[in-house]
């Protein structure tokens, strides 16, 4: 069968499963999975060996970049403890418990080579879980800590990886060593990442054209993932961290038509990288298959590992996921303690003295750190991780592309290669049938639930009122804005008015003139409102007192006025 006939096949089938996906509820992954099990198994389609690096190099950077740079910085901030927690210390605890248990059911597996697929089993893919709680409505709160932990915990996972493997071929295995290498490794990966991140949001900025924007923006993950890898650093550290300050500092350097085009290009990008892969773990189950009968390794013994390990694995990540469920209980009384220093810290801001411009500035910043702490707390109390949210994110355990990859990449040098292969295989295909196809009976039997959509309508337009307020005490009032040395004339005045409450109530019509120098002055007028309500967003944004959904939404809102203003 020709590979050109393989791709169109491929990308059917991801159409095909997308589609079905969306009218059965089932995610995507898990149907496309099925599929390539099913035609993985027909004698006529030929036997799919993947190579490690594809997926390390060449599908891996892309996949965490478009993630990272959806994912806004605040939200991390505020779920860094837990996030950190999952993503870094259950991984080191996974594998190092993996490790043993292996090594104390087959003597012959060394516990280095155990650590090794412990490693490779323990980081998350948060594609079916997110998948499954976009569609079901889950909490904005567990789903920031979902995909940021899929985000860090590979980095954890793959650096933990390569150290076992170099312990197996010393015969030894440290701590101490593996987690100075993982610090080093994270430090000068975080350095390139924001190098790499700072570099291309300045060039990016200055190309002016979306169309070039968007191809230099291809380009970013590998930028951040070889030189990191060179370096002997984690690559995967590199590309978040430039994944995140792109997205950052997108929404002030890049105009609406570049972020508009680049979020399509990049969306339409991810959904074939991804779900090809999920295509690809089922197509190669038959090569495994085949691998593991070559080897003489026993299917019995692959078994009760892949349920060894799948069992420590839920074990733990309830036990950790329980730990910050409790403390974060502990800490909700404090909440309004905190919430009355920081109360008695804005009164003592409002009498500091401004007697000249820098102490102007500096009230200024002292507002905005208080405003900020204000929305936190805000933020805390409303969004709480609570037992029943702690429950699905303990089942939201699925592995994916991630573990297929770092299982390939195990040197042949390592004993009971193929074993651990299979084992990690089993592990991820299980995982992905057992949670993703259990999740969205556990959400609606836990009543986990979003936020409501009529409340969410309401933050947004409370949140499009500040914005035009702002704009207005920056700009003026319609009936006080000069145009070559004259007033608007009343029913320019009377359109310019009508336009912006529609966009300040979130809805947008079709505009438009009837002469050149009418038009004119309505875009001038109308591009200096949504600039000045844009200025006032990213101060909103900084502060983080509405939700990342409601600020999405208006940016979304802004860029869509600003892209009829170019037309």
């Amino acid at each position: 069968m020709e590979p050109l006939t393989l791709a169109i096949g491929a990308l059917a089938a991801i159409v095909v499963a997308s589609v079905f996906s969306r009218r059965t509820g089932i995610a995507t992954p898990l149907v496309l999975l099925v599929i390539g099990i099913v035609v993985g198994l027909i004698p006529v389609v030929p036997d799919i060996e993947l190579e490690p690096d594809w997926i390390l190099v060449g599908v891996l950077p892309p996949l965490l970049y478009a993630s990272a740079v959806r994912v806004p910085v605040i939200d991390l901030r505020r779920n860094v403890a837990m996030i950190g927690w999952l993503s870094v210390l259950l991984v080191i605890a996974s594998a190092l418990a993996i490790g043993g248990l292996v090594h104390w059911l087959v003597p012959e597996i060394p516990f280095a080579a155990g650590v090794a697929l412990g490693a490779v089993i323990s980081p998350t893919d948060a594609v079916a879980a997110t998948s499954i709680g976009k569609r079901l409505g889950l909490p904005p709160r567990l789903m920031t800590v979902l995909e940021g932990e899929s985000l860090l915990n590979d980095a954890s996972a793959l650096v933990l990886l390569r150290t076992a493997v170099v312990a197996v071929t010393a015969a030894s295995f440290s701590l101490g060593d593996a987690v100075w290498e993982f610090a080093t490794a994270v430090a000068i990966a975080v350095a390139v990442g924001l190098v790499v991140g700072y570099a291309s949001v300045w060039l990016r900025s200055r190309l002016q054209d979306p169309v070039l924007t968007t191809a230099v923006s291809f380009v970013v993950p590998f930028l951040a993932f070889l030189p990191a890898e060179e370096a002997e650093a984690s690559g995967v550290v590199a590309v978040v961290v430039a994944g995140l300050v792109t997205g950052h500092l997108g929404a002030r350097k890049f105009t609406a038509r570049e972020r508009t085009t680049e979020h399509t290009n990049w969306n339409t990008l991810q959904f074939l990288i991804e779900n090809g892969v999920f295509l690809l773990m089922g197509l190669e189950l038959h090569v495994l298959l085949l691998d593991l009968e070559s080897s003489g390794a026993d299917a019995g013994t692959v078994i009760l590992l892949a349920v060894v390990a799948l069992l420590t694995l839920l074990v733990l990540r309830t036990a950790f996921v329980a730990v910050q469920v409790l403390a974060e209980r502990r800490r909700r009384p404090q909440l309004a303690e905190r919430r009355e220093q920081i109360d008695d810290l804005a009164e003592r801001i409002e009498s500091f003295p401004t007697q000249d411009e820098r102490g102007e500035r500096r009230v200024s910043m002292f507002r905005r750190r208080v405003a900020r702490g204000q929305a936190d707390l805000d933020f805390y109390a409303r969004e709480p991780i609570t037992a029943r949210g702690g429950v699905v994110i303990s089942w939201a355990g699925m592995r994916g592309v991630v573990t297929l990859a770092a299982a390939l990449s195990i040197s042949a040098e390592v004993p009971q290669r193929t074993l651990l292969v299979c084992v990690a295989f089993t592990v991820a295909v299980v995982s992905l049938l057992l949670y993703g196809g259990t999740l969205p009976w556990v959400i609606r039997a836990l009543r986990v639930r979003g936020s409501d959509p009529g409340a969410a309508r309401t933050e947004l337009e409370s949140l499009m009122t500040d914005l035009s307020e702002a704009a207005v005490a920056s700009v003026g009032g319609p009936d006080q804005l000069v145009l070559d040395g004259k007033t608007l004339d009343p029913e320019l005045l009377s359109e310019v008015t009508t336009r912006f409450r529609k966009l300040r109530e979130g809805r947008l019509g079709t505009g438009g003139s009837r002469d050149l120098t009418r038009r004119q002055q309505l875009q001038l007028v109308r591009r200096a409102y949504v600039d000045a309500m844009r200025e006032a967003l990213h101060e909103e944004r900084a502060i983080g007192a509405y939700t990342t959904a409601a600020l999405t939404e208006a940016e979304r809102l802004l860029d869509s006025e600003e892209l009829r203003l170019e037309r």
